[in-house]
């Protein structure tokens, strides 16, 4: 099975070919609602879905930014998890939105080739059916970077992206996004200031305290939501599957 990385995709994107994604299945390790789905991970994320969706109880379309303070502490791979964890409840239709136009990885988790998305359909060049990609998931669908940008952040705070995001809200249950870092660009704060609601992923052991106080009230202070924090790297026994 093909893994797509940034090398396998050098040169110009192509505009995705529809239906490619729905036979392509997931196999990246780290995505554990699909490569160890009864596992304590892939519970975890349960977990954390069903607190993101008991805070909406009337199941009103909901848009929930992943980030973290620092690069590498695996925002990406938490969005990835959860979203396919919202695809699990019946009747759902998840989007994943693939924001970081800086270091975009969602199609390379959900072992897609990255194609034409989010970065051509801000700048006009491409329309909304065109950038939406069915997935191996009947539920879930996706939305990659696109292109490189000359100026990511202008095109995520512009009027054309809060359109956006709400023409993505009435066509889907919940729309989960995947942002840079919040440390190190504004894109995070700028989405996290729209959408309905931020997660904080934050890596055990690595990242400093103050970093985390730093990115959790800089969000606050522009207006975004903190639903709470996400745990990554910590070692735990995993009491997901009982004995008999």
């Amino acid at each position: 099975m093909a893994i797509f990385s940034s090398t396998a995709n050098a040169g110009p994107l192509q505009v995705a070919v529809p239906d490619e994604g729905k036979t392509m299945p997931i196999v990246r390790e780290e995505i554990a609602l699909v490569t160890d789905s009864r596992g304590q991970i892939a519970e975890q994320f349960r977990n954390l879905r069903n607190s993101i969706v008991a805070l909406n109880p009337e199941s009103a379309p909901r848009s929930v930014v992943v980030t973290s303070s620092l690069r590498g502490e695996g925002k990406s791979v938490a969005a990835v998890n959860l979203a396919l964890a919202l695809a699990e409840m019946p009747g759902s239709r998840i989007l994943l939105l693939d924001a970081n136009m800086h270091a975009p990885s969602v199609e390379e988790y959900m072992s897609m080739p990255r194609r034409q998305g989010l970065s051509e359909l801000l700048s006009g060049r491409l329309s909304l059916d065109h950038v939406i990609r069915p997935t191996n998931v009947p539920a879930l669908a996706v939305l990659g970077a696109g292109s490189q940008a000359r100026n990511p952040s202008e095109l995520l705070a512009s009027e054309r992206m809060k359109t956006l995001l709400s023409t993505l809200k009435r066509r889907f249950t919940y729309v989960v996004i995947d942002t840079p870092e919040a440390s190190t660009t504004s894109d995070a704060s700028l989405l996290g200031a729209i959408s309905d609601g931020v997660v904080l992923v934050v890596r055990q052991n690595t990242t400093p305290r103050q970093y985390v106080e730093q990115t959790y009230n800089l969000l606050e202070s522009l207006g975004a939501n903190v639903l709470g924090t996400v745990l990554t790297g910590a070692q735990m026994r995993d009491t997901a599957r009982s004995s008999r």
